[in-house]
């Protein structure tokens, strides 16, 4: 597989890729080299989850082997870059609720958390999921989006019947709690200890809410 061009900063990545595993892995190389050349390298580990998320539901909704497309495109006038997978089928994915003892099927929660935005795209040969990644994310900002984002998803699967507006306000109090005991009981149920993951989390947020 080879690289991309590098005519300028608003350049477009294509990369025709086959849906498998191996291939895959040559995907990311060649993603990583980019962001490199547009002087990106900040921004690698959030795209390249979001790549593999992505390219990953190519093998796994619509069949190993299959033809797709990777396209990046940087907009520094947004401040985003988008990344796309072109696929041939026209199966629009939707976020699910997931099992608590399966290890899958979470990927669109995660990419929804790790994006400013996402969504599908129907094309004339099948489709198109795409999300935007910000180009330089303030590191305080993006901690209050992805919590922001987690719990809007955590909305769409609680009982709660609130608007939007009204579950927010409440959202500060009994909501946000109900959340993390939700969170410790799956690290508990993963072997981790609570109170240690509790402990960390709270030295990562007074030592990041003093640098700030």
């Amino acid at each position: 597989m080879s690289g991309c061009p590098t005519a300028g900063p608003r350049s477009r990545c294509v990369l025709p890729f086959a849906a498998e595993s191996a291939e895959l892995r040559l995907l990311r190389n060649v993603v990583r080299d980019q962001l490199v050349v547009w002087g990106l390298p900040a921004l690698a580990d959030d795209a390249l989850l979001a790549v593999t998320e992505l390219t990953s539901n190519v093998i796994k909704h619509v069949g190993a082997g299959t033809s797709a497309t990777l396209v990046l495109e940087p907009d520094p006038t947004e401040g985003r870059l988008r990344v796309e997978v072109h696929d041939k089928s026209r199966s629009v994915p939707a976020m699910a609720q997931v099992p608590c003892d399966e290890e899958s099927g979470r990927g669109l929660s995660m990419l929804a958390v790790l994006a400013v935005d996402w969504g599908t795209v129907l094309t004339a040969t099948g489709k198109a999921v795409w999300c935007e990644l910000a180009l330089q994310p303030d590191r305080l900002c993006r901690r209050v989006q992805r919590g922001a984002a987690v719990l809007e998803a955590y909305r769409r699967l609680s009982d709660d019947q609130y608007p939007p507006t009204v579950w927010r306000r409440q959202a500060a109090g009994e909501s946000v709690t109900d959340l993390i005991a939700d969170v410790l009981h799956w690290l508990a149920a993963q072997g981790c200890d609570p109170d240690d993951i509790l402990d960390r989390a709270q030295t990562h947020y007074e030592a990041e809410a003093k640098a700030a």
